[in-house]
């Protein structure tokens, strides 16, 4: 009983400190990702730009049609 519930404490401390080590990680990576979008030229950035809102006109025009399941 008492291994068991100790076994149970231990993991729940071990998923704990992996969490906070994720979110550290994630969180160096969002830096990492904004500094090296500053690196970037502004063409650079004009053309990403202009190719993420061509993707969003694109998606906007999108209609998603059904055609009904026809049985034989």
């Amino acid at each position: 009983m008492f291994s068991h519930l100790f076994f149970k404490l231990f993991l729940c401390k071990f998923d704990f400190i992996i969490m906070k080590e994720k979110q550290l990680s994630f969180d160096e990576a969002e830096i990492e990702l904004l500094k090296e979008g500053l690196k970037r030229t502004y063409k650079e950035r004009f053309e990403m730009a202009t190719r993420l809102y061509k993707m969003q006109q694109t998606m906007n025009k999108a209609t998603i049609t059904h055609k009904p399941l026809i049985k034989k």
